[in-house]
Formats: C-alpha cells, structure tokens, sequence
C-alpha cells in the first residue's frame, strides 16, 4: 500500500534533514488512535440515526396498526349495516308482493261487480 503525503511548503522545510520514518513510527500510534477515535465517533453518529430512524418505523408501524385496526372495525360495521338492509330489502320486497296479489284480488273483484 502507498501513502502519499502532502505538507505545506513551510512543514517541509522544518523537516527537511530529519529521520521522516522515524518521525512517523514515533507519531503512528497517535495517529492510530486519533483514526480509532474518528471512527467511534462516526459509528456513533450512525448509530444515533439508525435509531432515530428505527424509532420513525416502530411509529409508522403503530400507525399502521391503529389503521388496520380501525379498517377491520368499519368493515364489520359495514357487514353488520349491509346484513340489515339486506333483510330490510327483503322485507319491503314481500311486503309490495303481498300489496300487488292483494290490489290484483281487488282489481278481480272489482271486474267481477262490473259485469
């Protein structure tokens, strides 16, 4: 693997005539650590949106929930509401079957008076 560094012009000059991989075997472990500690703050970070995001679902999901819920609800209302109706219907329906049978014996009868 190859590192390429850059430094600005007055960081060289200052280094110019050191042991440069001496300087970097020196500093490497603050360096490690430094990168240690970047990356626990970056996992940390992702860790608070995970769960910030996580909690915006569990949110959603109990909104669903109460959605679906509430649906299953106004169905069996509906059911309930279509199931009188029906037996309305068929009531009515008899009822205006029993009215035309008996205006037709009224109207028959009232023929019959006629001739």
């Amino acid at each position: 693997m190859k590192v390429t560094v850059v430094l600005p012009r007055e960081k060289f000059k200052s280094l110019k005539g050191k042991d440069v991989k001496a300087l970097i075997k020196e500093n490497l472990p603050r360096v490690e650590e430094t990168l240690k500690a970047e990356r626990e703050e970056f996992l940390r970070e992702k860790i608070g949106k995970l769960e910030e995001k996580l909690r915006e679902m569990e949110n959603q999901l109990d909104e669903l929930r109460e959605f679906y819920e509430k649906a299953l609800r106004d169905k069996e209302l509906m059911m309930a509401e279509r199931d009188k109706l029906r037996k309305e219907n068929e009531e009515l329906r008899k009822k205006l079957e029993a009215k035309k049978s008996s205006q037709t014996v009224n109207d028959s009868f009232t023929e019959r008076e006629r001739i």
